[in-house]
């Protein structure tokens, strides 16, 4: 049995979102528990109006906790004085149910990040834990970028232990073996870039168990010829957001060039087909969340706007990611790096 808290409350569509992607994860893993923290009463009654009470008897359960933490609220103010809001609760139980692997949440970010770092904790040796989205590339493969906004101050040791997090992360996850990692610059040749993107590179070259290619220019993100994308997280951030914002806004153009006229309402009716498959292409809550590596409990962080599909594939990477003994994974590979018996 995996068991995995489900943060219900903070992102744009919940609980019913939470509550309905848990509930096709459920169906995915026969083996899989969910705890709901949220508002008792009105996850009672989502459960009950779905048929989970019948349906899903004895594999999930409900903790009551009311409150919501905003992205206005200051993260250690929340966690210190929001004791009763669904995230802390979460963590909570992260922290002190042993048989507790993973959570889930789309809630308040910083919060997240915060919560998590404080009272889960990092595995031994990592610095600092980091986000991992994937999004999908032209190829018909996926891109991983790490970090995306958990740490904005950086050394070149934490680009390096991105690499192995990333790295090991891909392979356990979506089975992608000796994933080849990029380092995020301003252009492909090895001098390029500031002191710390110069000292990175050559750290990351050095580095044994990574399949270092070199340097990334952002264009080339979604092109097929990287696996892993390594950076701080303020470049990360803006690096996922502007790529998911131009397809947005190219999906927008798109729908109003096919009914601007009769001829294109014509055509759009024959590549109905093909149009679909680029839209579902380009839709990021068909690819999860983004994993916070490095703390000694799975964590994933869905996007604020998480649907159900979304919300289900955010379940399915914690799954995936203690069925495989991830972190197990990670300590060992951490240890390696330093020389540690």
């Amino acid at each position: 049995m995996v068991k995995i808290v489900m943060d219900c409350l903070g992102g744009d569509h919940s609980p019913d979102a939470n509550v309905e992607g848990s509930l096709r994860a459920m169906d995915l893993f026969p083996d899989l528990y969910i705890l709901f923290t949220g508002d008792e009463t009105a996850l009672t009654g989502l459960l009950k109006a779905s048929g989970a009470d019948v349906k899903y008897a004895g594999r999930y359960e409900i903790v009551h906790a009311p409150g919501v933490i905003t992205g206005e609220d200051k993260p250690t103010d929340a966690i210190r004085l929001k004791k009763d809001a669904s995230m802390i609760r979460a963590i909570r139980i992260l922290r002190e149910d042993p048989s507790v692997s993973a959570m889930v949440s789309a809630g308040a970010t910083g919060a997240l990040v915060a919560a998590a770092t404080l009272r889960i904790g990092r595995i031994r040796g990592i610095r600092r834990p980091a986000f991992c989205p994937v999004l999908p590339t032209m190829n018909g493969g996926i891109v991983g970028i790490c970090d995306t906004g958990a740490n904005v101050d950086i050394t070149p040791e934490y680009l390096q232990q991105y690499a192995v997090m990333g790295s090991m992360y891909l392979q356990k996850v979506y089975g992608i073996r000796d994933p080849r990692v990029a380092l995020l610059n301003i252009g492909t040749e090895s001098e390029k870039g500031d002191d710390l993107r110069k000292q990175a590179y050559l750290l990351l070259k050095e580095t044994p168990g990574i399949n270092f290619v070199g340097n990334m220019e952002s264009r080339d993100l979604l092109s097929g010829k990287y696996d892993l994308v390594v950076c701080d997280g303020f470049a990360g951030n803006v690096l996922v957001k502007t790529t998911e914002g131009t397809s947005l806004e190219l999906l927008k153009r798109l729908r109003k060039d096919m009914m601007s006229d009769l001829r294109s309402k014509i055509g759009a009716l024959f590549l109905k087909h093909t149009i679909m498959k680029e839209v579902q292409f380009m839709n990021y809550q068909n690819y999860g969340g983004s994993v916070l590596l490095g703390c000694e409990k799975t964590v994933v962080k869905g996007h604020g706007s998480s649907r159900p599909e979304a919300i289900c594939k955010c379940i399915e990477q914690a799954y995936r990611m203690e069925t495989g003994r991830l972190n197990e994974e990670l300590t060992a590979a951490v240890r390696a790096l330093y020389g540690e018996e």
